[in-house]
């Protein structure tokens, strides 16, 4: 397995675990009052420097642990990375819009943060998966 492929399988590991975590805790503090009343900043953060954190130290380990000739990145690497980048970015634009609209509408911070969290999440793990395809099913270059 090449490098570029681990590190999309990190991307995407991380990306639902950090999510799934963020949910818990604030899904797990809703208790009886509305949603958008509980406090997620604290949560937001602390999964988004969790999974930061998390992904830079096994991308570490994903480079000390290959051996030197999978460390090399060849035109094919370049592509497919380009290629999952640019369907990954599709998601970031699509939160983008959705939490332009949301603050047109006048809507809660909550569901602002969160719709825009959420883009980026989708983009982590649709893009690495979009990799991991191209990797596992062939590549064709348009």
């Amino acid at each position: 397995m090449a490098v570029e492929e681990k590190r999309a399988w990190i991307m995407i590991v991380v990306a639902i675990v950090s999510y799934g975590a963020y949910l818990a805790v604030v899904l797990g503090r809703s208790g009886d009052g509305p949603l958008a009343q509980q406090p997620y900043v604290a949560a937001l953060l602390w999964t988004v420097g969790a999974s930061i954190v998390a992904s830079i130290a096994l991308h570490i380990t994903v480079a000390v642990l290959s051996p030197e000739e999978g460390k090399t990145k060849d035109q094919r690497d370049r592509e497919i990375h380009h290629f999952g980048e640019y369907i990954g970015q599709s998601f970031i634009v699509i939160g983008g819009v959705a939490g332009l609209v949301l603050a047109m509408a006048e809507a809660d911070q909550f569901w602002i943060a969160n719709v825009i969290y959420l883009a980026f999440v989708l983009s982590a793990i649709v893009g690495s998966m979009a990799k991991v395809a191209a990797y596992r099913s062939g590549f064709q270059p348009w």
